[in-house]
């Protein structure tokens, strides 16, 4: 019961963490003006992965895309390849959850497939996780690296400072869907030494002693037709000579040849 439940939670926590993590990839808000100097402003700005946004005073909203690839920085693209990265893995997770789970049977499905099957959903778990706290910090380090350099370039007295951003909400909503996928992942990953049947875990032989020691006897060595061992070789308390043919051959082996 225990397994059952520590399998389903897992499933469950995993599941919050990649819907978090699809929300935040989708959110516009990875990236808002701060307004610190400038409480009040007619123009209000945000970005986020896939578009700048722009809201004004009056409540209007415009948003544009990023109609271009090779423009973006580098680290830009690199937090995107995370997050998509993340995503897709979890998906693969999820499904491949689904079908590990003890409550749900299919076909002659064995305990030992659905432990495999909860492992490897569990490593995929874990790795979605990683890829969405990694990308979600490298941006916020980004963030912190701007910002800095913008409020340098503001006491030095600069034209044309641009805009400082802040972290927006999409960051924290990536932090903690990662941490719901990278601790989803643990618990299927403990779920799975449950699941494993105890004949498969202790593979033991057992060996059977004979009870007596049984000694073989063999007659002597014959090398062909016509060949008699000397009957003074034999040793042996009771050994009685077999019956032999008027040519001095035996018709049949003694009983003391083999047992």
């Amino acid at each position: 019961m225990s397994t059952t439940i520590c399998q389903v939670m897992g499933f469950l926590v995993s599941s919050l963490g990649i819907g978090g993590s699809i929300m935040a990839t989708a959110m516009d808000t990875w990236s808002t003006q701060d307004l610190y100097d400038n409480p009040v402003t007619a123009v209000f700005q945000y970005q986020g992965l896939w578009r700048s946004c722009v809201r004004q005073s009056s409540g209007f909203t415009e948003c544009r895309p990023y109609f271009t690839i090779l423009g973006l920085p580098a680290m830009f693209q690199a937090v995107r390849a995370l997050m998509i990265v993340g995503i897709v893995l979890g998906l693969l997770g999820l499904f491949v959850c689904i079908f590990a789970l003890k409550c749900i049977r299919i076909g002659s499905m064995e305990d030992t497939a659905k432990a495999n099957m909860t492992l490897t959903s569990g490593i995929m778990f874990i790795v979605a996780g990683l890829c969405a706290i990694t990308g979600v910090s490298v941006f916020a380090n980004m963030l912190v690296t701007n910002f800095w350099m913008s409020t340098t370039n503001m006491y030095q007295g600069m034209q044309n400072v641009q805009n400082r951003y802040t972290f927006g909400s999409a960051l924290f909503v990536g932090w903690v869907a990662g941490g719901l996928a990278l601790v989803g992942g643990i618990m299927m990953c403990l779920a799975c030494k449950g699941l494993i049947p105890e004949e498969s875990r202790y593979k033991a032989v057992s060996y059977n002693a004979s009870g007596r020691n049984i000694s073989y006897r063999t007659g002597p060595y014959k090398g062909g037709p016509g060949y008699e061992a000397d009957p003074r070789t034999r040793k042996g308390v009771g050994y009685e000579e077999a019956p032999r043919s008027e040519d001095g051959r035996r018709p049949y082996p003694s009983k003391y040849d083999y047992v």
